[in-house]
């Protein structure tokens, strides 16, 4: 037998795996815990990217806090929005003087790198 360490949606489980020799049949041991139930993520319609600069994810990540407001003015280097990635909080700033024209993406949402966040005209 030899012991894993398993990471599955951000849990460690301890996972035993037996090695087979050739010819012999494979069977599972009953699992220890019950793996947890999760939740199918809920579709969200995508606001619509406004006009002017783009003010993007720079890794992919979560968005953990939106810090501005549609029609609210900003200025260059003003806090935006938060992005967690790797257990690490990144802060996200304006790129641009101006107001925000749209959201897109919402506290809670998972970004892509180079996906639009927010956007400054």
């Amino acid at each position: 037998m030899r012991k894993f360490q398993v990471n599955v949606n951000g849990k460690a489980y301890e996972v035993e795996v037996e090695e087979l020799g050739a010819g012999q049949a494979m069977s599972a041991p009953a699992p220890r815990t019950a793996a947890p139930v999760v939740a199918a993520p809920v579709v969200t319609a995508v606001a619509p990217v406004g006009a002017g600069t783009k003010v993007v994810a720079p890794m992919p990540g979560k968005i953990v806090g939106v810090k501005v407001t549609v029609g609210q003015e900003v200025k260059e280097g003003d806090l935006v929005a938060v992005l967690e990635a790797m257990k690490m909080e990144n802060e996200i700033f304006a790129s641009a003087t101006g107001k925000v024209t749209s959201i897109v993406k919402q506290t809670g949402d998972a970004v892509e790198a180079n996906d639009v966040i927010v956007t400054i005209a």
